[in-house]
């Protein structure tokens, strides 16, 4: 298969004024992708599919990624004068990235057996009704995991032909898989007798924690087993000598 630099350079060629950027991936898998142009995605789609060389005709899945508002620290050398004699120091400064999200398509070729090709794309930012070009038009198999992306993250895939809640039911509020969704969500579901209808009720759950239990096999009393209890008491078990009777 080629290269991601060859087929950036190949769809630069069939698709004019598309921009293309490879990020690279620093983890072990090394599986570097392309973050194409949301204007362009869709031409780009058809040609990464119907390229006689590349034959991308399945995409095995799509993921979504939230990314926060973050600082980056960038470190530069700079000329400065230090007692009259000029000399390079370390500079640094902070740049804040606006968060956005992502929608990530793994593709390969039945046809070629080769693959995957990694394509993203981004949104503007983390708008509550952020949106991207559907991809299923060119992918069938994109449809199920773009709705679970509008339901999960609320990204808007202008151009999907079913474009329906899958997960969650109708009136849940929020984007459960946000980094910013609080744990314990907002509201929740019931079915209420003397109205006759599930109704959505806000929902403020406190996190209790207990105190500290020298009976938990994670707080120092390793070998207790649940039904253990009695003999966990026996003198010297609970002082941490689990060998030792009464």
């Amino acid at each position: 298969m080629e290269t991601l630099d060859q087929i950036k350079t190949r769809i630069g060629a069939a698709v004019t004024e598309a921009k293309i950027e490879i990020l690279q991936n620093g983890s072990p898998s090394q599986q570097h992708s392309l973050l194409i142009d949301n204007e362009r995605a869709v031409e780009i789609a058809r040609f990464l599919r119907d390229d006689p060389e590349l034959r991308l005709d399945f995409c095995s899945d799509v993921t979504g990624i939230d990314w926060l508002d973050r600082t980056v620290k960038k470190t530069v050398k700079v000329k400065q004068v230090v007692d009259g004699v000029e000399k390079e120091v370390d500079h640094t400064s902070e740049e804040v990235i606006p968060g956005y999200l992502e929608a990530v398509y793994h593709l390969y070729s039945i046809a070629r057996k080769h693959g995957p090709v990694i394509i993203r794309m981004r949104t503007a930012d983390r708008a509550a009704e952020a949106r991207l070009p559907s991809l299923t038009p060119v992918w069938r198999s994109a449809e199920f995991q773009e709705r679970e992306i509008f339901d999960l993250y609320g990204i808007y895939f202008d151009g999907h032909p079913d474009l329906r809640r899958i997960l969650t039911d109708y009136g849940f509020s929020g984007y459960p898989l946000r980094k910013d969704f609080p744990l314990t969500g907002y509201v929740e579901v019931r079915y209420d007798d003397e109205l006759k209808r599930v109704v959505y009720q806000p929902v403020d759950l406190v996190q209790e924690f207990r105190d500290f239990d020298f009976m938990s096999p994670w707080e120092g009393a390793p070998h207790i087993l649940p039904g253990d209890e009695k003999a966990a008491m026996a003198p010297g078990v609970a002082s941490g000598d689990p060998g030792k009777k009464a």
